[in-house]
């Protein structure tokens, strides 16, 4: 199967067996697990629990959503503008590039387009319709992060990529040429050609892999970006670590954060941040306007789909929070940022009704997926 990707080999490998993170025949975490992050009490839940447990997993209505594209016809004032276009993927607009980050328009999180998570909906904007990125960046390759329908399309645009060390191989097996692939290690940085955009590669605690037999066979990482003007941070998927101090004495302060906030479990709170501990990342990493991302379109997890967005709104105006969490779609400033209006709630109540065959058609589908699988699957 195509979408799973190609495995590492020659000089790539080579150059991955060089770094510090490369333990024996895969990548690893090196720093310990936090007191108190993985509850031990928890239990991990089976395939079966991951498929049809918990309760409002996905919304009954479609998600309100706006079209970016006249905004996006228009500079920022700020030089600064970030438009959320879906769990992880956000188009990043910083004076006058435009970055896209673990871009996924596929319709699964999955490596079948007939079964696995299933999108809540679709992309506000097109993948044809997209205006052409500067820079494609890409934290990990799990199948929320790193699409192969969409990496398929994007190599057919002369757009470069970054990524973290071994990522690279399924995008050169995608169609993506080698020469417009640059991989990083962590706190290796890249400056895109021609321009003062520098891209970091810093530390982040996940895990990699898009089969049964190739966990952590690719490093996954959180970025910096930097201009002359403005510092950004994306966490990619990552659980809370003590290396977010080192990451805002090196590379902060930072004009917009974007940490993921969803798809948590007790028992992996070691991999995923969730709400809580994405505030305490936010203090580690000095604050910032923090915009929410990895939420509101896959089920990944078996929390109600709103949970992280009233979690946030509930403890982080009372932690100094500054929070931005706009629509869909909808193209935002940080330094010009309005106050948050739950646009989440009443999603549920606008569905004309919701029946037990609207939940049937919207959960993740169980057919064609393996026995067993990594888990969390993101």
């Amino acid at each position: 199967m195509k979408s799973l990707g190609s495995r590492a080999a020659g000089a790539r490998l080579e150059r991955m067996k060089a770094s510090p993170l490369w333990a024996g025949d895969r990548f690893r975490n090196v720093h310990p697990v936090l007191p108190g992050l993985r509850d031990p009490q928890a239990t991990m839940p089976s395939l079966t629990d991951f498929l049809c447990g918990g309760e409002r997993r996905v919304p009954l209505a479609p998600l309100p959503a706006l079209n970016p594209l006249d905004t996006w016809g228009r500079a920022p004032a700020s030089g600064l503008r970030v438009t959320w276009l879906g769990h992880s993927t956000l188009l990043l607009e910083i004076d006058g590039l435009r970055v896209l980050t673990d871009p996924v328009w596929g319709p699964r999180a999955s490596p079948s387009r007939f079964a696995g998570p299933k999108r809540f909906q679709p992309v506000p904007v097109p993948l044809r319709k997209m205006p052409r990125p500067d820079l494609v960046l890409v934290s990990h390759d799990h199948y929320d992060h790193l699409d192969y329908s969409t990496i398929r399309e994007l190599a057919h645009v002369d757009v470069p990529f970054v990524t973290s060390l071994g990522v690279g191989a399924h995008l050169e097996a995608w169609g993506v040429p080698p020469e417009r692939i640059v991989e990083l290690d962590w706190w290796e940085s890249h400056r895109l050609p021609g321009t003062d955009l520098r891209v970091t590669a810093a530390p982040s605690q996940h895990f990699s892999g898009r089969g049964l037999k190739d966990r952590n066979a690719t490093l996954w990482s959180s970025f910096v970006l930097r201009s002359e003007r403005h510092g950004l941070f994306f966490s990619g998927d990552t659980g809370l670590t003590t290396e977010y101090a080192s990451i805002r004495e090196r590379l902060g302060p930072f004009d917009l954060v974007m940490l993921e906030v969803g798809a948590f479990h007790p028992a992996w709170g070691d991999i995923h941040l969730g709400p809580k501990n994405a505030l305490e990342a936010l203090r580690l990493l000095g604050g910032g306007p923090f915009l929410p991302i990895h939420w509101g379109t896959f089920s990944l997890a078996m929390h109600p789909w709103d949970d992280p967005a009233e979690t946030l709104l509930e403890l982080g105006p009372g932690l100094g929070a500054q929070l931005v969490m706009p629509l869909l779609g909808e193209p935002v400033e940080p330094a010009h940022a309005a106050d948050v209006k739950p646009w989440w709630r009443g999603v549920d109540q606008r569905a004309p009704q919701a029946g037990p065959q609207d939940r049937e058609t919207a959960v993740p589908a169980s057919e064609g997926l393996p026995k067993e699988m990594p888990w969390p699957i993101d």
